[in-house]
């Protein structure tokens, strides 16, 4: 019998190019970063990925998503928690070298759980 590992939601807002790419990953991993994105940050709380997809997103890109995954409690222990504003604007910021390692915490697919345009 094998036990199941404890897991944490993230969301991650996004526009339709990177959304593109985790298509093309079958919703299982996260896109390489681009050379002038160091860091890649998912966040705790779907509203704050909600404001971002909708007032960033769409914005820059005509469009705006909100994704949710699950990620083995365990391995996230390694990335503090960030406070980017408010007492509810909470990151984490997973260097780009490490992303290819995190995706391969992550449980089952990533999925949408929200659009804007």
């Amino acid at each position: 019998m094998t036990t199941r590992q404890a897991t944490t939601t993230l969301w991650r807002p996004t526009g339709p190019a990177e959304l593109d790419l985790v298509r093309d990953l079958d919703w299982r991993a996260w896109p390489p970063r681009l050379p002038e994105q160091p860091i890649f940050y998912p966040v705790l709380s779907e509203d704050y990925a909600i404001r971002i997809a909708r007032d960033w997103n769409v914005k820059h890109d005509g469009a705006g998503f909100v994704t949710r995954f699950e990620v083995e409690s365990e391995f996230l222990g390694r990335y503090p928690v960030r406070q980017a504003g408010g007492r509810t604007i909470l990151e984490l910021w997973v260097p780009a070298e490490e992303l290819h390692e995190f995706n391969a915490h992550i449980v089952g697919a990533i999925q949408v759980v929200h659009e804007f345009r």
